[in-house]
């Protein structure tokens, strides 16, 4: 019995840390295939594509929460009917948050050259889970000249 409760009391954190890991590692990782295919969908077809904050699935919010969901479409302002959303992402099960370090991003343009438009510089977005421990908090970072990576706290900005 002392030998299960030694096994269980070393396995049972290291399982949490792996599946915490994981999960966010997937969000943070949903968005950055999103936003990597707007980028290339910009340059393919020589049009603006942008990807936004969405909470309803079908318009992009002008608040700057995205763990609630976000939308690809060609084009700017709003996806309409005969412009519909490219890819939408129904956000995240959980209660962890996503939002931009600068708090003011609500959508990334991308222009047919491949650039990060009407952005103040570089956006970090920042993933955190409900403990708000900067262990499990996972950074994507996105340029004006359209490059994207992701990070983990206490990398290039991330907190």
């Amino acid at each position: 019995m002392s030998i299960a409760a030694i096994l269980l009391a070393i396995g049972i954190p290291s399982f949490k840390y792996v599946t915490n890991a994981n999960r966010m590692s997937g969000e943070i990782n949903g968005l950055l295939a999103d936003l990597q295919f707007a980028r290339a969908e910009a340059v393919k077809e020589g049009q603006t594509v942008s990807v936004c904050a969405s909470s309803n699935h079908t318009t992009c919010s002008a608040a700057d929460i995205w763990n609630t969901g976000w939308l690809v479409f060609a084009g700017t302002g709003q996806p309409t009917v005969t412009n519909p959303p490219l890819r939408v992402s129904d956000g995240f099960a959980g209660t962890d948050t996503l939002q931009p370090a600068d708090a003011t991003t609500s959508a990334v343009q991308f222009s047919r050259e491949g650039f990060a438009m009407g952005l103040n510089g570089t956006v970090i977005f920042e993933l955190h889970d409900q403990t708000n421990n900067s262990v499990w908090t996972r950074c994507l970072e996105v340029t004006v000249v359209g490059a994207l990576s992701t990070v983990t706290a206490g990398q290039q900005g991330c907190t």
